[in-house]
């Protein structure tokens, strides 16, 4: 294993308690552009492309909604200079180190996930009350026409019919 990928992994074993350098910041992933790019916001609701690592290619995935440590440091000379990626990841958080930040500080107030459970909850009610108006009226499948039978497959042809004809007892 180089040491690269060992380090890596010690890393993400030991990394329990996340602390933040000078110019890093906490970013939600909201898109993957592909070619290592990634769309992320950050604290304050600023959308940015970043740079993902080779390193982390084959060690690491994310997926949208995932939360990394980002170095923006240089992100406005970035963009004034013409560049479209601003800043590059620097670490990927886990569930556990996730759990573990919203419950300090430093986590950005727009990440938290109380509002969003109020408006889960609003919602969950009003499926359920569409589930139940679509069980009364399942009673209205009577009425659509029957469906038609399929014509794109070849049926056997049958040698032997079991008709009412054949015997006349």
């Amino acid at each position: 294993m180089k040491a690269g990928r060992k380090n890596l992994r010690r890393a993400r074993d030991e990394g329990a308690a996340v602390t933040l350098a000078e110019g890093e910041g906490i970013m939600q992933v909201l898109a993957l552009r592909g070619s290592n790019v990634i769309e992320v916001m950050d604290g304050k609701g600023v959308k940015s492309l970043a740079l993902f690592p080779a390193k982390f290619q084959k060690s690491f995935w994310i997926k949208k909604g995932s939360f990394v440590v980002v170095d923006a440091s240089g992100r406005d000379e970035a963009l004034e200079s013409g560049s479209k990626i601003a800043c590059v990841v620097s670490q990927v958080l886990f569930h556990d180190q996730v759990r573990a930040l919203e419950k300090s500080d430093d986590w950005p107030a727009i990440f938290k996930s109380t509002p969003n459970e109020g408006s889960d909850a609003g919602t969950q009610g009003e499926t359920a009350q569409v589930q139940i108006e679509e069980e009364a009226n399942s009673d209205e499948d009577d009425d659509l026409p029957p469906l038609e039978a399929n014509t794109n497959r070849n049926r056997p042809y049958e040698l032997y019919s079991d008709s009412d004809s054949g015997s006349d007892s």
